[in-house]
């Protein structure tokens, strides 16, 4: 949580999260399958209640990799900081922003849970009045995934959420024109590296380009270069940095 209103004092124009499922049906902001690595326990995320997860201290461990930097001692009054974050808290957070913030969800797969994954997140969408935006370039949330499948349950689901197609590569998608349940090209900063040329092609096509993850300078420079409409970056405060000495800003960044 403390990284997330971090990013939001640095003038972040959203927030992106990974989600999985809990054995007992709730989502969690966690990247990894297992939580061995970014926290005190141990095990799949799938195979645990939320009471189980929720023990675990999840962000103790960056203190003892010595790096100096705010988000490591920034401390969030009233918020837990090194706890387990749910979506729906940082749902809350979002909501409660004095200004428009917007919500990329990445859905992780393969996954045990498989399609319940999309279901119980537009289910969640749904309580919070964000299933069903009045229009997709208005949305407050974006569903992000680089399985195919998954993007296609959340088309099917709730036809009025934008949709990211993450890409590792340009393979299959290089001519910039995507499957008709994506509407955002998601490449990695690299393979518009190898070729900048993309971004053009894909909005020729009317789908505008997500780009992750971008902390370089030069990155930046270059993604502002070519067009990318959202980057996605750890260092919020230096992107906006960056682009402010841009001519050619990104319409986000997260």
């Amino acid at each position: 949580m403390a990284a997330y209103v971090l990013a939001l004092e640095q003038s972040a124009d959203g927030v992106e999260c990974d989600v999985r499922l809990t054995r007992d049906g709730h989502l969690v902001c966690v990247h990894d399958r297992r939580v061995d690595r970014t926290s005190t326990g141990r095990g799949p995320v799938s195979t645990q209640n939320l009471a189980t997860l929720a023990a675990h201290d999840y962000g103790s461990w960056y203190d003892d990799l010595g790096v100096a930097d705010d988000l490591v001692r920034q401390r969030v009054s009233g918020r837990s900081t090194a706890g387990l974050l749910t979506l729906a808290e940082l749902l809350g957070l979002v909501a409660d922003c004095s200004r428009p913030v917007r919500l990329f969800v990445e859905t992780k797969h393969p996954v045990r849970h498989s399609g319940l994954v999309e279901a119980k997140l537009v289910a969640l969408l749904a309580r919070y009045g964000l299933a069903a935006p009045e229009s997709k370039k208005g949305s407050t949330v974006l569903v992000m995934s680089f399985s195919a499948r998954a993007l296609r349950r959340v088309r099917t689901a709730a036809p009025g959420l934008p949709t990211v197609q993450l890409m590792t590569n340009l393979r299959g998608l290089g001519s910039g024109e995507l499957p008709f349940w994506a509407d955002v090209a998601g490449p990695g900063v690299h393979a518009l590296r190898a070729d900048p040329g993309f971004v053009e092609r894909a909005a020729a096509h009317g789908h505008p380009t997500y780009c992750w993850t971008v902390d370089e300078p030069a990155d930046i420079g270059l993604c502002a270069e070519y067009g990318v409409s959202y980057l996605a970056t750890n260092r919020p405060g230096d992107a906006r940095r960056v682009l402010r000495a841009s001519s050619q800003p990104p319409t986000d960044t997260r």
